[in-house]
């Protein structure tokens, strides 16, 4: 196999977006990258479509132009652009009961919780107490009725705590309720938002996906983990107690998305968790919503809303699973100090390992990146970090007047918060 100086990449970027495949070939030079891919758009056309490394590192087989990964909770960002056409088609209230759409939600304590707070990881729904296995997960109405009698550990809205793996189940069952057909999250986001944009991303893999068109995850090792993650975090993973433990690691915990037969598991929906596309199909869908929404009928309001800033619980953005704060909105996660990407109306969803997406409409950006190499932090990793600053230099390159790239300020002051989170 090449040494990492040696990998050969490959793609396009448009002129002056060079620094940004500058920076995907220092990844795998002195980031240890092992096979990923990146792509971005700018107000609807694509400027940087790179791909290099290898898809597995067991047979070093190469990452191709149509390698796909699993991209874990990256995933959110898409089951979340499912609701929002819901909203924009007139199906759904943000700040309605999520017992007005599903009256068996309301069992249990449930009944006040608003489909915002659900959304924002404040409806204490961050685990299960019933048993939910491949063979529950796999039969929505059963999955629905266990959905319906769990109880929150909390009262909506007065904490927050990731919901690593539940909150999809929950916006599945929502979904069916809603939409006149009563389509499955996955279905509704193949038939209205993945083959109309063209995208290969999947939040339902089917079987007619060969093997050889998916990427092998390399895990990053329990003491890389252990060393690179925050102290209060490192405890939670290791107590099977905590929030984060139940929430991503047991019943049915993040695992249930792998096949050692298929690589990854087949027609299997875990909203949260369990996409798998490429790069280029994950930025094209979210450049439909950071060039307006026409594509897909997104109503102006509906846009509004996912670029206004977060709302936070009672206790603020602290996250009692993450550990520390976090800023959720609609399903997607909101650029922050914290997790800093583009200007404040951006929103996304990161992925552990180290996968990204996400849309800015204030600059026109939709931006991508998947990896197969995990990194061992939650939220973030070097290797997409400088892919960012790569590409906020290019924005912040171009002159103030050139209405193609938007405020230099927002991308700077963008370029600034990535730097200190590095």
């Amino acid at each position: 196999m090449a040494g990492a100086r040696e990998t050969q990449i490959h793609g396009h970027v448009s002129k002056g977006f060079e620094p940004v495949m500058d920076a995907f070939r220092d990844n795998f030079v002195s980031r240890g990258e092992l096979g990923g891919a990146c792509c971005i758009y700018l107000h609807g056309e694509k400027v940087v479509d790179v791909w290099g490394g290898v898809r597995n590192k067991g047979t070093g087989g190469p990452w191709l132009e149509d390698t796909m990964v699993l991209v874990h909770s990256a995933t959110k960002g898409f089951a979340a652009m499912t609701l929002a056409l819901a909203h924009s088609r007139g199906w759904l209230d943000y700040d309605e009961r999520v017992a007005t759409y599903w009256p068996e939600f309301a069992a249990n304590g449930k009944a006040d919780i608003t489909v915002r707070q659900l959304l924002a990881h404040q409806a204490g729904l961050f685990a299960f107490e019933a048993t939910v296995d491949k063979v529950v997960v796999a039969d929505l109405d059963r999955l629905a009725h266990v959905l319906a009698n769990e109880k929150p550990a909390y009262p909506a809205g007065v904490r927050q705590a990731y919901h690593a793996l539940s909150l999809g189940f929950y916006q599945g069952e929502l979904l069916r309720r809603i939409d006149p057909r009563h389509r499955s999250l996955g279905q509704f986001f193949q038939d209205e938002i993945a083959t109309p944009l063209g995208a290969d991303f999947y939040i339902l893999l089917p079987e007619t996906i060969p093997n050889s068109r998916l990427a092998h995850l390399t895990q990053a090792g329990m003491l890389k983990m252990i060393f690179s993650m925050p102290f209060p975090m490192t405890l939670a993973i290791f107590n099977r107690k905590s929030e984060i433990y139940r929430a991503l690691l047991t019943n049915p915990g993040a695992g249930i998305v792998i096949d050692e037969r298929t690589v990854y598991a087949r027609n299997l929906e875990v909203p949260s968790g369990g996409g798998v596309g490429n790069a280029r199909g994950m930025a094209r869908v979210y450049s439909a919503f950071a060039s307006g929404g026409a594509e897909l009928g997104l109503r102006r309001v509906t846009l509004e809303a996912l670029k206004a800033p977060a709302l936070p619980s009672a206790n603020g953005f602290y996250d009692d699973g993450i550990r520390a704060e976090a800023q959720f909105s609609l399903g997607f996660m909101k650029s922050s100090r914290e997790w800093p990407v583009g200007s404040p109306s951006a929103f996304g969803a990161p992925g552990a390992g180290g996968s990204l997406a996400f849309a800015d409409p204030e600059t026109g950006i939709a931006f991508a990146y998947v990896t197969n190499r995990m990194s061992a932090k939650m939220l973030s990793s070097a290797r997409d970090q400088a892919l960012q600053r790569a590409l906020a230099s290019v924005l912040a390159d171009h002159r103030p007047r050139d209405e193609h790239i938007g405020s230099v300020d927002a991308q700077r002051a963008g370029q600034r918060a990535i730097a200190r989170a590095d």
